[in-house]
């Protein structure tokens, strides 16, 4: 089906209800006697029965076969994905930047293609996050994934995703994101060679972050994220499910497809959104605004105000803040950093920063603006100035990020990294002497 010929439904964290096939949807009730075209009910659950009903979140599905149809899953191997708790390694506070992940050159679907760079917390405790990279060549065909340890927010930097969902279809492009819900089932396709990100978050479901003084409009707007409608598969053969289970894989053998869900209604799904939609606010005197401006979407943790992890991006926009240094100041953060660039370059680093690479900067480590993006600033003129063919982004979290030892060992990490900062000169004049 052409990228064209794809409906949605719009909201974030809408109530929904689709189907398939007309008739398919039960009226009334959730669990009649008998389902309607001889489907079973299956409700599918993201949160605790009796969480409150503004954070509640399920879905009711009518399926061809319910989902305990498969056969005994046996543990498989991990490739590079790893999980929380991460310890393979001691982490080190330097800071640390990476070259995109090569593409493979052999046949590569979307799961064997993560490569897992850190993480923080621990699956089996709701608490944290793991960061990936993926890099993939080929379609998943007769093989599908799910994730019990997190819901996944995916970042494709390369290539169009095709993602096939329980609960239909979403095509995700660069530019744009996608949440897969923990627990529900995918199968990827490709149209080439494709590359991106992926934040797994463990903790509490991701949702737009509220607004405090910018009022009732601006960054991301619910309307704009779009949900999947209905569209089921009824094949059947030789099929496998992967799981990540308390950060190990399992498969198991299934002899039909388990994306055969031909309605459903809740707001438990899987959604996309289009990163240009983003209302960025910014200073419109001098000086720079919270970091926190450029939040899409955030999953709070138990302390007020301290993420899990944020998702923020650093989209095109105007930069008009008078007598300011205008690319982002020097810092020391309690939170920590990872960034990734989708397209373009970021305005705080010019060179070695590049689409599809990454840097770490974690808890206290000092970072900010290269020596040549300080001095080009520093004696700019401050007239308005529009930031443009640029999209990076940041997962900012509550708990240090521990690089594999795949990310510290890889010949993608950047050894000279530091060095960025090594021509910053000495200017200061003591007005005593």
């Amino acid at each position: 089906m052409p990228h064209a010929e794809l409906h949605y439904q719009s909201g974030f964290g809408n109530e929904f209800a689709t189907e398939a096939v007309a008739g398919a949807l039960p009226q009334g009730q959730n669990a009649p006697q008998k389902s309607a075209l001889g489907l079973y009910t299956e409700q599918l659950s993201g949160t605790a029965f009796t969480a409150p009903r503004a954070v509640n979140r399920r879905t009711w599905t009518y399926r061809i076969r319910p989902s305990v149809t498969h056969k005994p899953f046996v543990e498989i191997g991990m490739g590079l994905i790893r999980s929380g708790p991460f310890n393979e390694a001691p982490t080190p506070p330097n800071q640390m930047r990476w070259n995109p992940i090569p593409m493979p050159d052999k046949h590569t679907d979307f799961v064997d293609g993560i490569v897992t760079l850190g993480g923080s917390g621990d699956p089996a405790m709701q608490v944290g996050v793991g960061i990936h990279l993926y890099a993939a060549t080929a379609s998943m065909r007769d093989r599908y994934f799910y994730n019990a340890d997190g819901e996944m927010l995916i970042v494709p930097q390369q290539g169009p995703l095709r993602i096939h969902t329980e609960l239909g279809i979403l095509i995700v492009l660069p530019g744009e994101i996608c949440i897969i819900p923990r627990g529900i089932k995918i199968r990827v396709d490709l149209e080439g060679p494709s590359r991106g990100y992926i934040c797994e978050n463990y903790g509490l479901p991701f949702r737009l972050p509220d607004l405090g003084p910018i009022g009732a409009n601006g960054l991301a707007n619910p309307r704009d994220f779009l949900a999947p409608v209905a569209a089921y598969e009824d094949r059947e053969g030789e099929f496998r499910i992967v799981g990540k289970f308390l950060g190990r894989l399992w498969e198991a053998e299934i002899d039909h497809s388990p994306l055969d869900v031909v309605a459903w209604h809740g707001n438990y799904a899987p959604c996309k959104y289009d990163l240009a939609r983003f209302n960025c606010i910014n200073s419109v005197s001098f000086d720079h605004p919270d970091p926190s401006i450029y939040t899409v979407l955030t999953s709070p943790s138990v302390m007020a105000g301290t993420a899990n992890v944020d998702f923020a991006i650093f989209p095109p926009r105007w930069l008009v803040a008078e007598h300011t240094f205008r690319p982002p100041w020097f810092h020391r953060n309690m939170m920590n950093e990872f960034m990734g660039l989708v397209f373009g370059e970021y305005d705080a680093k010019t060179e070695g920063f590049l689409p599809g690479g990454a840097s770490l900067h974690n808890c206290m480590s000092g970072h900010g603006p290269d020596a040549e993006t300080w001095e080009k600033a520093s004696d700019a003129e401050l007239k308005p100035v529009k930031l443009d063919n640029t999209l990076a982004f940041m997962f900012e979290t509550q708990l240090p990020v521990r690089p594999t030892r795949f990310a510290l060992e890889t010949k993608i990490l950047q050894h000279e990294y530091f060095e960025c900062w090594q021509g910053l000169k000495k200017h200061f004049k003591d007005p005593t002497k």
